[in-house]
């Protein structure tokens, strides 16, 4: 057995030294202003020879394509959700509905540009009372088209598994015995 002298072993490399003391990882962190945004929305009903239909719109997203979605918007001063809800309902889509029951409210959060913000959307179930279904109304002109589908198709054809989530919802609570 060879033995250390404290020389260095030719052929035998030592390991590189490592500063064993803490220094803070200097990341230049891009903080954005939080803001927080609330809308309201949801389904409005309306049964045509025992069949229910949804009215949906269709908006165009960031990338460029269109999407199907439930109608919302932002609430206005002063404006409760459920008021928001019918507003906005019949300002996109062309329909007047009675609000019957809240069914789920959504959290999330997204980046846009210079901010984060935070959203929660208080989605209704509202029944059919008047009104054709159109866009033309729609005072941001956010919704290219409105359309009725049939409510046992539309979470197929809804393009955010939360909106689909609140259509399950809305199912449960008008067919009980289906779920059971």
């Amino acid at each position: 057995m060879a033995k250390h002298n404290g020389a260095r072993q030719m052929g035998v490399p030592r390991p590189p030294r490592r500063n064993t003391t803490a220094r803070p990882l200097r990341v230049r962190a891009r903080h954005l202003p939080v803001v927080d945004e609330t809308s309201a929305g949801g389904l409005v009903i309306k049964v045509k020879n025992g069949v229910p239909w949804v009215a949906v719109i269709a908006r165009r997203n960031r990338a460029g394509y269109i999407e199907w979605c439930l109608p919302k918007g932002h609430l206005e001063a002063g404006e409760s959700a459920e008021l928001a809800a019918i507003r906005e309902i019949a300002e996109e889509t062309g329909i007047t509905g009675r609000l019957v029951s809240p069914l789920a409210s959504i959290d999330y959060w997204f980046s846009s540009g210079d901010r984060r913000v935070h959203k929660v959307v208080h989605h209704y179930l509202l029944e059919y009372v008047s009104g054709e279904v159109t866009v033309e109304n729609d005072p941001d002109h956010e919704a290219e088209d409105a359309a009725w589908f049939p409510l046992s198709d539309v979470s197929r054809m809804l393009a955010y598994p939360n909106e689909r989530r609140v259509v399950a919802i809305a199912l449960d609570l008008l067919y009980p015995e289906a779920g059971a």
